[in-house]
């Protein structure tokens, strides 16, 4: 018997208006993603590769077709919905942190663990646990503007897993940084998909992506081009 794959995209197109036009960013996407996959996502510049993040993260409703994310058909479901299910089973990393700089390193990583009511108990104790997987105990008190940007990223990452998702998704996390941090930030993920068991979605320009994943979907003008699996 088949297993239920953790992400579904069926006949997926999506269209942004720029004045009188109407642009397509993605057009019939069809693909799955099964449990405990390591996707990279590659293409040249504007070719939907974010555009796709966006549609699976549920932030951005498709024109057309059927989007299913860890069992739940997102075009059911109403935006709290949709917002409970990234704070529950969906962690979402962007190129730009989006971190609140107000806040504490540890403020930051707890912040989706209590909008979900957790006590504060078991969410400091996530935090710790997050924080040590990070390499970022020693800034747990920092304020996220005093950080170094490898360093914001992989609090952006933390985060993200402290709710130990289902599935990540990660919006070129690495477009920022230096060679040297942005393989430190690869392999984070890579951690994470063997520690937790999330499933990783990558969007990456950088080729040295491609090599931390087991599959690769190549994306130009907004169609899955190409798609193969590399040896783990």
């Amino acid at each position: 018997m088949t297993a239920t794959p953790l992400v579904k995209l069926a006949g997926v197109s999506h269209r942004f208006r720029q004045g009188d036009a109407d642009v397509p960013a993605l057009s019939d996407v069809s693909i799955t993603i099964a449990a405990g996959e390591f996707v990279i996502v590659m293409g040249p510049s504007g070719s939907g590769k974010s555009t796709l993040v966006h549609v699976i993260a549920g932030l951005l409703t498709p024109t057309a077709g059927q989007v299913e994310v860890c069992g739940h058909s997102l075009a059911t479901m109403s935006e709290a919905d949709r917002a409970r299910l990234r704070r529950r089973q969906v962690g979402v990393v962007f190129q730009a942190f989006n971190l609140l700089p107000a806040l504490t390193v540890a403020e930051n990583v707890a912040l989706p663990l209590l909008l979900d009511g957790r006590s504060d108990v078991d969410t400091d104790a996530r935090v710790d646990e997050t924080l040590r997987a990070v390499g970022l105990e020693g800034r747990r008190h920092h304020l996220a503007d005093q950080l170094s940007g490898g360093e914001g990223q992989r609090v952006a990452i933390a985060r993200a897993l402290a709710v130990r998702p289902s599935l990540i998704l990660a919006d070129e996390p690495t477009g920022n940084l230096d060679r040297a941090t942005g393989a430190t930030i690869l392999s984070l993920l890579e951690h994470a998909q063997r520690s937790f068991g999330s499933t990783i979605v990558l969007v990456t320009h950088d080729e040295r992506g491609a090599t931390y994943g087991s599959r690769i979907l190549h994306l130009a003008d907004g169609r899955v081009t190409a798609d193969r699996s590399e040896a783990a």
